[in-house]
């Protein structure tokens, strides 16, 4: 971590921050202001207090450490699209001719060697301080947002092992403070140590558990890392930094973790226990509900002589992990092609949140390739989690360049080019009426630019006014792309029936609008294209919410409730708290710029 930190300061992306800043809201909402600016730089704390606590720390706080893609290379070693070639070629070795080629494979299986973790005898580093009387109130742990059920750790690398011991799991999960020794372990269904979990649960055993806090940053990010299960993520580690992961044994328990991390707190899970855990403002720019998961009980707490405390926030785009995605989505995209070998390239916009909107390019090889390709695509690992997918031909633009892949998508959208099905869904997914499956919508715009007649453009104004004739609710309008097949029209709405209602409402202006989006007249700009992508992706299941009749196409993203049959609590947006904001700005620490704060909903 020492390491890192120079090279950020060497880099100038690091900001170190002196004046004394509360754990609870203000070091977050500092650190959720930073990375979302251009020139974003990660963050020291040095001075972390807890008002609530009546008590200062020692432990420095260290956030947006992913910051940049500069910060992210330099934590790589080298560009991510570097390790994706290294894995490219390493799928694509061919049996050796000759003997310089069976030297040459020989030096790239003995350089695989490194990928394995090595497990050492005696301590760590990370083992230097030792408390016996564990007291997670003696970290800085922090309390991202208002509503948020208490402190929670949000980098923790969370290491785990199968019952047998033969399987090692290394995951990110976020940890909820439930008092001094207790922690909640919000490990999904899908996750590796849900499955390991089960495995102590039916034997009738606790489940060793063991966290580790900071070190290279890299481990963390191999936590999230969508590896095939079984696999243990520091094995990618190991190949991306070309030298062995070094564990050392947990004092209370038989996990094994890497030897520098920077704080380390050993447990044991009852697996007859859980307790209710959240709410918590996620990365989907929304508080996820009260639920029960299992509870860790802390046996021992150990740290390095002057450890530094990791932690990030999420919440609404962009957040660090924008880059911390944009490493897995390069790294990973060799691994996807071999189970979805026409896929070219893909691309998850930060504002669709990953697991909500995704392109791809693909080689089309035959009518209706794409959408064959598309069932392919959502039974490939956790891309079965992608809610919205839209498929482009290898003639599109750079999936980069969004203005111009939106043209190109927007000129071949039509009633046909759309396939809505239904699948797993991610536990972080509310717009879908159950829990954990929904509505998914697959775009085809592989094919020809749609030869339907255009559409007679009026001006917003115009239109609005012909809008509220009909629809006495709608507040505002705003167009966009009316220079392609296309043009989208959203319009924010006081709800007062369903989306398919107004949508029907809206039928007479058809010659007039192709693609309309209802949004909420709260909480959203129609100006703000942007966080507009973000709300819509959001807040749509496309079962329920997607209507086509020929070349009007209506899509709900407002706000569920009764209206809509939906039974479940619709989550609330993770908002900063503004007295927060104000101080902050005050003290110099936030920027003053208003048109900034809103467009990012700050």
């Amino acid at each position: 971590m020492q390491r890192i930190i120079a090279l950020l300061r060497e880099n100038n992306l690091l900001r170190v921050i002196d004046e004394e800043l509360d754990i609870d809201l203000e070091i977050p909402h500092l650190a959720y202001v930073e990375v979302k600016k251009e020139d974003s730089r990660a963050l020291l704390f040095t001075k972390p207090v807890s008002k609530r606590l009546g008590k200062s720390f020692d432990i420095p706080v260290l956030m947006n450490v992913f910051g940049s893609t500069k910060a992210t290379e330099l934590i790589f070693g080298k560009n991510p699209n570097d390790v994706a070639q290294q894995i490219e070629a390493l799928m694509h070795m061919k049996p050796p001719t000759s003997f310089m080629d069976k030297m040459g494979m020989l030096g790239t299986l003995f350089n695989l060697k490194n990928a394995l973790p090595k497990r050492l005898k005696g301590k760590g580093v990370c083992q230097t301080k030792v408390y016996t009387e564990p007291n997670l109130y003696d970290f800085p742990i922090l309390t991202t947002w208002s509503e948020d059920g208490g402190p929670f750790i949000t980098m923790g690398q969370v290491y785990t092992q199968s019952l047998d011991g033969t399987k090692q799991n290394l995951g990110m999960y976020r940890l909820q403070v439930y008092d001094k020794n207790r922690l909640g372990m919000h490990w999904q269904i899908h996750k590796d140590s849900a499955h390991f979990f089960h495995e102590y649960k039916k034997a009738g055993q606790k489940m060793p558990v063991s966290i580790g806090i900071g070190g290279d940053p890299l481990y963390i990010w191999c936590g999230q890392a969508p590896m095939p299960i079984g696999m243990f993520e520091l094995l990618l580690y190991g190949f991306i930094k070309d030298k062995n992961a070094r564990l050392v044994k947990s004092l209370t328990n038989p996990i094994y973790i890497p030897e520098d991390v920077d704080i380390v707190i050993e447990g044991w899970v009852d697996v007859e226990k859980m307790e209710i855990e959240g709410p918590f403002g996620d990365h989907t720019g929304y508080y996820t509900l009260k639920e029960p998961y299992p509870v860790l009980d802390v046996s021992c707490i150990t740290c390095k002589d002057k450890p530094i405390y990791q932690a990030t926030v999420v919440g609404k785009p962009p957040l660090e992990d924008k880059y911390m995605g944009w490493a897995t989505e390069r790294i990973f995209l060799p691994l996807l092609k071999t189970t979805a070998p026409d896929l070219m390239d893909y691309n998850m916009p930060e504002n669709g949140v990953f697991h909500n909107l995704i392109l791809a390019k693909m080689n089309v090889l035959y009518p209706g390739h794409a959408k064959q390709f598309m069932h392919a695509f959502w039974g490939v690992g956790q891309m079965s989690f992608v809610k919205h997918a839209i498929f482009v031909d290898e003639n599109a633009p750079d999936l980069e360049d969004y203005e111009k892949v939106s043209d190109y998508i927007l000129d071949r959208v039509s009633s046909k080019t759309l396939l809505i099905s239904e699948g797993v869904c991610d536990a972080l997914d509310h717009a879908s009426p159950n829990a954990l499956f929904g509505g998914k919508l697959g775009v085809d715009c592989t094919g020809e630019i749609v030869s339907e007649p255009s559409k007679v453009l009026l001006s917003d104004e115009a239109l609005l006014e012909k809008v509220k004739v009909l629809v006495p609710e709608a507040c505002a309008l705003k167009q966009y792309k009316t220079h392609t097949k296309t043009p989208i029209t959203v319009i924010s709405i006081e709800k007062k029936r369903v989306g398919k209602a107004v949508y029907e409402a809206l039928k007479p202006l058809r010659e007039h609008m192709k693609l309309v989006f209802m949004v909420d007249a709260t909480g959203n700009d129609v100006e703000n294209a942007y966080m507009l992508v973000w709300r819509v992706v959001n807040n749509i299941d496309a079962l329920r919410d997607i209507f086509v009749d020929e070349a009007f196409i209506g899509v709900d993203a407002t706000t569920k409730n009764s209206l809509d049959g939906y039974t479940r609590e619709w989550p609330k947006d993770t908002d900063c708290d503004q007295k927060v904001i104000q101080t902050l700005i005050q003290r110099g620490l936030i920027e003053n710029n208003p048109a900034f704060l809103k467009h990012f909903h700050i």
